[in-house]
This record gives structure tokens, C-alpha cells and sequence, in this order.
């Protein structure tokens, strides 16, 4: 068995993740033959297909009126491209799967970059012709790093500013994580949210390798050098280091989203729903977000609200 792409796999396999693992299982069938010969799945888990804003975006229903990258943008004079802006309100979208960088604004390709939301944020924060932020957020999470410097960014962004999550339709693990650190949380009855974990994938290969006649020697200096490499069996304490990692992380999670949310879900109930996904007024009852109301009628009020 051959990695074929092993810049991506290097960001699939052995990479901490925040994401719903039916997400994860929609890209691995459709991308694990093209990652690695002969593909791979999850036993087990049903593939969720997901397209971020199926159901169109508040602020687009509405009508559109208009940190690297935001220097280049508003070096170039277009920082109003930043972040659009309606009646003193702007818009953040956090859609699809998320990555840590990338250089573009808004989606691209189904993603959506740390790095982009990141600019967003900072030009937000600091413009003093944008009153409030609305995030309209659509996404089954993505990558861990970069994930919590981002929220941090929205946290403080909302210690200055009025904000406002909006769901549409999904705001699983990573996307979660981004909605909680607004001041406030709504979503469609149709909507979910949740998924408060972490999750890693190590591919063991050394059978394929072994039917395919192929033996792999790896030479190398440092005892941990070779951890978790994918032409061996997991060995019992890498895969007891690699579950402690996680663990960390997912105690992380449930300290930033229980910092955010405050009683409404303290860190401890967070930690309590063990990565459950929650949906229409069972996420109000678990206090993972404020209210069920339409997006287009939340958004509306909301801008009205700032004036």
C-alpha cells in the first residue's frame, strides 16, 4: 500500500482533528483511493454528506453590499473586501472544512482558513465602523491547529463587540468551537450542534505491505523517531501517548467552549456530553446554544438591535 498524496495524508493520518467523524468518513470515500492505494474507511461510521449553506446564508438572502493578508488587502486598498458589511453589522462566514491556513478569504473549495477568518476578526475588532458581527456558521470542523487562537480571536472580539452565531445549518467539533465564543448562539429548528471531541487516525499498512512483497526498513536516530509510522502495528504505549494527546485537547475544548458560555455550559457539562451532537431544542436544553429562531429573522432583529 502506497500514500499517493502524502502532503494531505500527512494532514489526515496522525493529525489531531476537530471533526464530526461522519465528515471525516464522507472524505475519506471519497478521497482515501487518492491518499492511499487501495482507499480506506472508518468500520463502522455512516459518511454524512454536507454542503455548507445547502440552505442559502442570511446575509446573501438579504443582498451583499459589498495578519497577512489583511495588510495585502487593505495594502492594495481593498479592505473593505475584508468583511462585508451590512448596516454597520459584518459578516464572518465559518463554512465548510476548516484549515489552518490558507490564503484566501471567505470559502474556497469547500474550506475555510484559520488564516482568513483570523484577518476577518482583526479588521472587525478594530474598525470602528462596524458596530457588531454576525458568524454564520455551516460547518462539521476541520483541523485543531489554529483552531484556538481563532476562537480566542472571537472571544475578544466579543468582549468589545456585540456578536452573534448564527447556524445554518451545522456547528459540529472545530465549528463549534467557533460559534461558542460568540455572545450568543442561535440556529433553525432543522439545525445541530455539538460534538465537543478530538479525534487522530493511524493507518496500519504493514499487511498490505506484506501481501504487496514489499518490506519497508526504516533507519533511523532517536528512539521515538519512528512513533506511529503507518508500515508498523501501532505499538500499545505510542497508542496510549497518542490517546492522552486527545484527551488534552478535548479538555481544552470543553475549557475554552465552558469559558465562553459561562453557566449556560460549564466546562464540566461540556465535558459531559462526550462529543454528542445535538439537535433542534435538545442544543438549547444541553445549553449549547441561546435559542431556536430562523436565520434570516435572527439576523434581521440583530441589526435592527445594534441601531
Amino acid at each position: 500500500m502506497t500514500l499517493l498524496m502524502p502532503h494531505i495524508a500527512s494532514r489526515v493520518f496522525g493529525a489531531e482533528l476537530m471533526v464530526d467523524p461522519g465528515k471525516l468518513q464522507a472524505f475519506l470515500i471519497g478521497f482515501g483511493a487518492r491518499i492511499v492505494d487501495g482507499g480506506v474507511s472508518l468500520p463502522g461510521i455512516s459518511a454524512v454528506n454536507h454542503v455548507a449553506f445547502e440552505n442559502g446564508r442570511p446575509s446573501d438572502a438579504m443582498g451583499k453590499v459589498g495578519d497577512p493578508i489583511g495588510r495585502v488587502f487593505e495594502g492594495k486598498g481593498r479592505g473593505a473586501e475584508l468583511v462585508q458589511t451590512i448596516d454597520g453589522v459584518g459578516i464572518i462566514g465559518i463554512e465548510g472544512t476548516l484549515v489552518h491556513k490558507g490564503k484566501f478569504i471567505g470559502q474556497s473549495s469547500g474550506e475555510t482558513s484559520y488564516e482568513g477568518l483570523q484577518a476577518q476578526i482583526a479588521r472587525a475588532t478594530r474598525d470602528p465602523k462596524i458596530k457588531a458581527v454576525v458568524f454564520e456558521v455551516d460547518s462539521f470542523g476541520g483541523e485543531v491547529n489554529g483552531a484556538f487562537e481563532t476562537a480566542s480571536m472571537i472571544s475578544q472580539l466579543s468582549a468589545q463587540k456585540p456578536t452573534l452565531a448564527i447556524l445554518t445549518d451545522f456547528a459540529l467539533s472545530a465549528g463549534y468551537l467557533m460559534a461558542s465564543a460568540a455572545r450568543q448562539i442561535v440556529m433553525p429548528e432543522t439545525g445541530a450542534a455539538g460534538s465537543i471531541g478530538v479525534v487522530t487516525m493511524h493507518a496500519d499498512l504493514s499487511r498490505k505491505l506484506e501481501q504487496d512483497g514489499i518490506k519497508v526498513t526504516l533507519i533511523s536516530s532517536g528512539k521515538h523517531k519512528t512513533d506511529g509510522n503507518p508500515t508498523a502495528p501501532l505499538d500499545d504505549a505510542v497508542r496510549a501517548d497518542m490517546q492522552a494527546r486527545v484527551d488534552r485537547r478535548r479538555d481544552q475544548f470543553a475549557a475554552v467552549v465552558g469559558a465562553a458560555r459561562g453557566s449556560r455550559l460549564p466546562a464540566a457539562k461540556a465535558m459531559e456530553t462526550e462529543a454528542q451532537v445535538y439537535h433542534g431544542e435538545d442544543a438549547v436544553r444541553a445549553g449549547l446554544i441561546d435559542g431556536i429562531i430562523d436565520p434570516q429573522f435572527a439576523f434581521t432583529e440583530f441589526v435592527k438591535s445594534v441601531h
